[in-house]
């Protein structure tokens, strides 16, 4: 692969390492947890992800838009999971009476018993693969950058990029 020349927006060698190494521990430990639900509970990560967030909402149920907001999945995509989901007997969908295009997805009795028995299974698998490996200073300080770094792509995302070619 060829080296691209730094431009103005462009990271130093030594924050694209941080950046790789970032994305390599996400994916190891999240391929992790995947493993560990698959094979223990036969219930994928994104599965488990839904049920969190439907047993904390109120009512046990979420407007299927705001469900895909807080699992990070686009809306065809959540679709087809709730599809897998709903044959699976963990969630039901309900049709909003305030608005005839709007689908909530309900966590069913079956999807919280199914929450319950992998909860433990996946908190023990956050400390094993994560947190251990992080002493109090460290977490504060994981927690602190990851916040800042959230709350800048989020204030990014509503701010046009400024144009490369001018000067401000």
């Amino acid at each position: 692969m060829t080296a691209v020349a730094p431009g103005p927006a462009a990271a130093a060698p030594d924050r694209l390492d941080v950046w790789r190494r970032f994305v390599e521990a996400h994916a190891v430990v999240v391929g992790a947890l995947e493993a560990t639900l698959v094979d223990a509970r036969a219930l994928p990560l994104a599965w488990f992800d839904v049920l969190v967030a439907l047993d904390a909402a109120p009512g046990r149920r979420l407007r299927m838009q705001d469900l895909a907001d807080r699992v990070w999945f686009t809306r065809s995509g959540l679709t087809r999971l709730i599809d897998r989901m709903t044959d699976a007997g963990l969630v039901t969908r309900e049709r909003c009476t305030d608005d005839r295009r709007g689908t909530w997805a309900v966590l069913t009795p079956a999807g919280r018993e199914r929450l319950v028995d992998a909860h433990g299974l996946y908190l023990r698998g956050v400390h094993e693969h994560f947190t251990r490996h992080l002493d109090d200073a460290d977490a504060a300080a994981l927690d602190r950058i990851l916040a800042g770094i959230t709350a800048g792509a989020v204030a990014g995302a509503t701010t046009p990029a400024p144009d490369p070619g001018t000067r401000g």
